[in-house]
Order: structure tokens, then C-alpha cells, then sequence
């Protein structure tokens, strides 16, 4: 069950981490706005913020870690990862491949299976076992 959960979850990484990164923001701004900018009239939104009243503290700490670990960081190693992994998969010397084969095999366990399918064709272009 958790393959099939931690799958899922690497399968769709980077859609996720998009969606908790504008929840994560909608959620901290409520808070900012709650103790910050309390002049600040955003309509609909802001009623929503007055009826909430004091629970925006904790609004604010989950947006903070909703945002920034969910949704920030998930996306920057994402977005590493993948850059790193096509930038050493494009190489067609096999001695510079295998130098960063292990690191590039470790990246791919993170990333979704269509670059799992993209190390196996490069492997058998380059006769890797």
C-alpha cells in the first residue's frame, strides 16, 4: 500500500507541489494580512479572515509550512533533480556517464518513472549494465 502511495506521490510531484505552494500562500497571506495588514479590505477574502479571527496564528504557521517545505522546497529539488538528471543523460561519452551513473541512478528514484524508462534506453545505448 505505501508503493502504491509513494508512487502516486512521485508520479505527480511537481502538479503537488504547485498546488500546496498557492494553497500554502493563500493560507500565510490570511495570517499576514490578520496581524499585519488589518487596514488592508480585500472583499469576500477579508471576510473570511475576520470571521477566522484569532485561529489565523495558526493559519499562519501552516502556511508557512505548507508554503515553504510542501510547495517551495518540492518544487526547487524537483526542478534540480530533473535539471540535473537530462543534463547528464544528454552526454554520449560512456566514460563521463558512468563517473555520475550512481548520482544520476539516486536522483531518478525521486523523480517520476518516465526517467527511470529514459536511464534504462541510455544505459542500453551506452552498453551499461
Amino acid at each position: 500500500m505505501s508503493g502504491k502511495i509513494s508512487g502516486f506521490l512521485r508520479e505527480y510531484t511537481f502538479g503537488l507541489s504547485i498546488f500546496f505552494t498557492i494553497v500554502g500562500f493563500i493560507v500565510l497571506f490570511m495570517g499576514v494580512r490578520w496581524y499585519f495588514l488589518k487596514e488592508l479590505k480585500l472583499g469576500f477574502y477579508t471576510d473570511i479572515i475576520d470571521k477566522v479571527g484569532n485561529w489565523n496564528f495558526y493559519l499562519l504557521i501552516i502556511g508557512l509550512v505548507v508554503f515553504g517545505w510542501f510547495g517551495v522546497y518540492y518544487l526547487y529539488t524537483y526542478l534540480k533533480n530533473r535539471k540535473y538528471v537530462i543534463a547528464e543523460l544528454e552526454t554520449n561519452k560512456r566514460s563521463e556517464f558512468l563517473k555520475v551513473h550512481s548520482v544520476v541512478k539516486n536522483k531518478i528514484k525521486h523523480l517520476p518513472s518516465k526517467y527511470k524508462k529514459m536511464l534504462k534506453e541510455k544505459e542500453q545505448e551506452l552498453k551499461i549494465k
